[in-house]
């Protein structure tokens, strides 16, 4: 059924199969992301994926149920993004939950181990573990995971980053995305994987639990707690937060993991971190949603890993302790605000660089600056994208082992190269692209037609990263260009903003408001409903710096509504606007009424 004919029921007062309670424009957007029946949106633990078809599990199992059974140092090893932070402690609550009692964790500083399971991590272990799990990364670790065999180690990896050619000698590996592999959903984020890894582990150490109605493993709930089976459901709001913060698409499997998540959040459940970050927010924990965790928290445990070290995020999140949680979390906004200040500074820079960018009709933009930090190229080059709307990659000097194995940056030469923290001869690029140009595979073609021009790459079709000689920078700023003019057709270069349409007269409610916000989770590949319409100026005010506060004016039936908008700096709206906006909840001192959120206006 498409929307066209979900459209022709509703006017023909066919049934749709939608409870009556369900709000029309809620089916309307519902339909319009391809969910045309109730069961596409019931996100019920139940309905969960089973483990059974991911590929790696029986070998990963068994070498954790000997680990536990004869209490072997276990070492989880992590990213040091958002993804990373929580999977490491799902990992390390999970496991010690299960029986483990010799589980710690080690997250490489992004400026002195590099990416993944390197060399130099796996060196600096002290004690050396007799089993590694590595969180997120792993699957293009070739070299770190040698040398930890080579020392005597085990080793399981569990990611969902892309192979490349060559695949580590590990024991076991755990990743949805590996060629062949059975599992239905390849959206899982890392701490996704680590989750269904724990599930796994689970049905290992305790046969005797129930099938369900079809002969499987009840994914979630588990026996009463008499029983002593672990209730691994109170990890989801851990899993919640990394899918939504790692941006993996958000199919049905996704949605049943954050809607759990955020369920335990709003019962007033989640553990002592991500309650004191939401605190740090200024969000509130029974009314949070999805983009609430990735704007609000997420990006406060990123920048620790971009500028400072993951392991004070990890910390956050595995303490009980609600005061110490509190201190950690205080510890994050402070360099979360310190990379806000950075980041500004180095968006404002590459905004002056590309100016001119009509006058020299660059297609794929790469930008390089010395004095910018690696660690937040790729927010300057998201920024940048989104408002060039074409590829682009910005470029900071390298630190130690940025361009060493095991990095994300998959190597086209079989050489390891390593750089000294002082070495300004090597670069570390990070790059966003727009739809219809997949930026890895145009890496890769680059890389085939000029053999040597870039060190390391690796990535995926909206994001990559890659590592060049500084020397080397006009030639792979030329080459990519070449790239994106082959590859990107002239009307993918303008920006286009796709609706859900126009709400109709007296419509936008507080009734339709509060079913979009409980609706979700919304998200990457699931998006916030976004509507548009004509409305009048009835009056506005300036809100802080760069905000607006507006009373719009529905022309057709003349209703007021209460609108905001953020980030549009010393202008006046107009008299007369069409304004794409989201319906959302006001709730202002304990009051809820409707607001519309403006993301884009002009005039009408």
């Amino acid at each position: 059924m498409s929307v066209l004919e979900l459209r022709r029921r509703e006017s023909q007062g066919e049934p749709s199969g939608w409870d009556t309670a369900v709000h029309p424009v809620l089916q309307r957007v519902y339909a319009a992301r391809g969910v045309l029946r109730p069961e596409g949106v019931a996100h019920r633990l139940q309905h969960l994926l089973p483990p059974q078809s991911l590929g790696g599990l029986e070998a990963a199992t068994e070498l954790l149920a000997e680990a536990i059974r004869d209490d072997w140092a276990i070492l989880i090893a992590g990213d040091y993004d958002c993804d990373g932070a929580t999977g490491t402690a799902v990992a390390v609550r999970g496991l010690r939950m299960l029986g483990a009692k010799r589980v710690a964790y080690a997250v490489p500083n992004r400026f002195v181990h590099g990416y993944g399971l390197t060399p130099a991590l796996v060196d600096s272990l002290q004690p050396r573990p007799q089993l590694i799990v590595t969180v997120d990364n792993g699957v293009a670790s070739v070299a770190g995971v040698a040398r930890a065999r080579e020392l005597g180690m085990r080793v399981i990896v569990t990611d969902h980053h892309l192979p490349g050619e060559q695949l580590p000698g590990c024991d076991a590996m755990v990743n949805p995305n590996l060629a062949g592999d059975g599992f239905p959903s390849k959206a899982l984020a890392g701490v996704g994987v680590m989750f269904y890894l724990l599930l796994a582990l689970r049905a290992r150490l305790y046969p005797g639990d129930r099938p369900d109605r079809q002969g499987r493993e009840e994914p979630i709930r588990g026996r009463t707690p008499e029983k002593g089976r672990p209730d691994l459901s109170t990890l989801l709001d851990l899993v919640a937060l990394g899918t939504v913060a790692d941006l993996v698409p958000l199919d049905f499997n996704n949605r049943v993991l954050v809607d759990a998540g955020l369920r335990r959040i709003r019962n007033g459940h989640a553990c002592a971190g991500i309650a004191a970050l939401i605190e740090c927010g200024k969000r509130s924990a029974a009314t949070l949603c999805a983009s609430d965790l990735g704007f609000a928290v997420g990006p406060r445990l990123n920048a620790a890993g971009r500028l400072e070290d993951m392991q004070l995020g990890v910390e956050c999140l595995l303490t009980d302790d609600i005061a110490q949680a509190r201190r950690y979390a205080g510890e994050l906004d402070a360099i979360n605000r310190e990379r806000r200040d950075l980041q500004a500074s180095m968006v404002a820079e590459a905004e002056a660089m590309t100016a001119g960018l009509s006058d020299i009709d660059a297609v794929g933009v790469a930008l390089y600056e010395p004095s910018w930090h690696a660690g937040v190229v790729g927010l300057v080059a998201s920024k940048l994208k989104e408002r060039l709307h074409r590829p682009v990659i910005a470029f900071a000097p390298a630190t130690l082992e940025e361009c060493g194995d095991g990095s994300p940056l998959l190597d086209s030469s079989a050489q390891e190269v390593r750089i000294n923290r002082s070495d300004t001869e090597h670069l570390r690029g990070s790059g966003r692209s727009i739809p219809g140009f997949h930026l890895r595979d145009a890496l890769a073609m680059i890389d085939a037609r000029q053999p040597g021009l870039i060190e390391r790459f690796g990535g995926h079709a909206m994001a990559a990263g890659l590592s060049l000689r500084t020397a080397d920078f006009p030639r792979f700023a030329a080459a990519f260009d070449e790239a994106a003019r082959e590859l990107i057709a002239p009307e993918r270069l303008q920006a286009a903003l796709y609706t859900d349409g126009e709400l109709p007269a007296g419509s936008l409610s507080l009734q339709l408001a509060l079913q979009l916000r409980s609706a979700g989770p919304w998200g990457q590949a699931f998006p916030e409903p976004l509507f548009d319409n004509v409305f009048e100026c009835a009056n506005w005010k300036p809100m802080g710096e760069g905000h607006w506060r507006l009373g719009l004016r529905d022309p057709r039936d003349g209703s007021m509504h209460d609108a905001v908008m953020f980030n549009v700096g010393s202008v006046s709206p107009p008299l007369r606007l069409r304004a794409a906006y989201e319906l959302v909840v006001n709730d202002w001192q304990g009051r809820e009424s409707p607001r519309l959120l403006l993301r884009h206006i002009e005039p009408a």
